[in-house]
């Protein structure tokens, strides 16, 4: 049977040449990077030459990356520690209804801690409003955090205006940047935010590694206590493996980045155009303005999972909502700040191509995809009568 892995924004498989980079550090540089001994100073050369690689990814200075576990807490770092170290100038924190639930939940953490938080509103496609934040903005905003892009429905955000809003009443910005760092250019001066999130698993690296970049000058208080790594901004023993992967995979994401955003493009769009011939089917996310790589609908009448089981079974991964979230039964978030009903919402499907994937792979998915369409609908005790002109309810009309 065919296999197509359509599901790269919940992981991607690790380069060979990454898992090259990484296999020493298993093995016979085994040490701890804080040791003085040659074991110890190797790692550490291992560390800094990857953060070195990272920052040259996003055109940052390597003092200003640390690296944690995941995405998740840099995200957690980057909200709680600036909300900690500017607690003494305000307590107003600004993100946006359709943010990760690790920006989410953050923000609700801070708001149960004497913090106040503002949830913009979006478009239909997912965009924050300008003038929305602007207005948003009181003498106690102390930060502002605005994902660049979303994982579930695919929309840039357009992070350049915002954190010029940003910049005029000097307010820290965050950016959320784990589906666009090593997929499409990421220039964190271009951009002008202070804090950026990453992880390295979104650009074929290994799983396990993240990194926060802060911008010279920030002061943030650590989620991690304990020793001196990382500058004393992040404790723990480095997993030097995983660091020195992250490293070698963002140097190859920087090499070749302009032909694999080409390649990807070209299946996305096929994928587009190949599913939005199906009746009662929605994209989701801005139809130009999104990742590369990314292609989300909901389906009327249907669940998710349903179909994520069914295209297992032709050997076809996909996703339903985002991987934080695909198991948890709920209406997701994101799909819902865009006005998507919650019934609907349930009918999430998410497809994100990668450098391993053909042009045969997506027309083998649309080969398959209807069928299963159809006979899920056949099955569906909301869709009665669906195939029939003028018969089965409508429940969107659609962006």
């Amino acid at each position: 049977m065919k296999k197509c892995y359509f599901d790269h924004a919940a992981t991607n498989p690790l380069h060979p040449a990454v898992l090259e980079a990484m296999m020493p550090y298993f093995k016979e540089d085994f040490g701890n990077a804080l040791s003085v001994y040659d074991l110890g100073t190797r790692a550490r050369d291992a560390i800094e030459k990857a953060r070195l690689e990272v920052a040259s990814l996003i055109n940052a200075k390597p003092s200003g990356i640390i690296f944690t576990s995941c995405g998740v807490e840099a995200n957690n770092t980057a909200l709680r520690g600036i909300a900690l170290a500017k607690q003494t100038k305000g307590n107003h924190i600004i993100v946006s209804k359709a943010e990760h639930h690790s920006i989410l939940n953050s923000a609700r953490f801070l708001e149960k801690s004497g913090f106040v938080v503002t949830y913009l509103p979006v478009d239909k496609h997912g965009i924050v409003d300008p003038d929305i934040l602007k207005s948003s903005i009181t003498k106690e905003t102390i930060l502002i955090s605005i994902t660049h892009a979303s994982r579930e429905i695919g929309t840039l955000e357009p992070i350049r205006e915002l954190v010029a809003i940003a910049k005029q009443h000097g307010i820290i910005f965050h950016a959320d940047a784990v589906s666009t760092t090593g997929n499409i250019p990421v220039d964190v001066d271009e951009l002008g935010v202070d804090l950026l999130s990453m992880t390295a698993h979104q650009f074929y690296g290994p799983k396990g590694v993240g990194a926060l970049y802060v911008r010279e000058g920030i002061r943030l208080v650590p989620l991690i206590y304990g020793g001196i790594q990382e500058g004393g901004r992040r404790a723990g023993t480095e997993n030097v493996a995983a660091i020195a992967g992250m490293g070698k995979a963002a140097a190859i994401a920087r090499d070749e980045m302009t032909p694999r955003m080409e390649h990807c493009l070209k299946l996305r769009n096929k994928l587009i155009e190949g599913v939005s011939k199906i009746p009662k089917v929605y994209l989701t996310g801005h139809p130009v303005n999104r990742l590369p790589n990314h292609a989300s609908f909901v389906v009327e009448f249907i669940e998710g999972e349903a179909m994520l089981l069914l295209l297992s079974m032709k050997g076809v991964y996909a996703a339903s909502g985002s991987a934080c979230s695909s198991k948890a039964l709920k209406s997701s978030p994101v799909l819902m700040s865009i006005g998507i009903p919650s019934a609907l919402a349930q009918g999430s499907i998410v497809f994100t191509v990668g450098e391993g994937n053909s042009e045969e792979d997506v027309d083998y998915f649309l080969n398959e995809f209807p069928a299963i369409i159809k006979r899920l609908r056949e099955m569906s005790p909301f869709a009665k009568g669906w195939g029939e002109e003028g018969q089965g309810e409508t429940c969107y009309a659609g962006g």
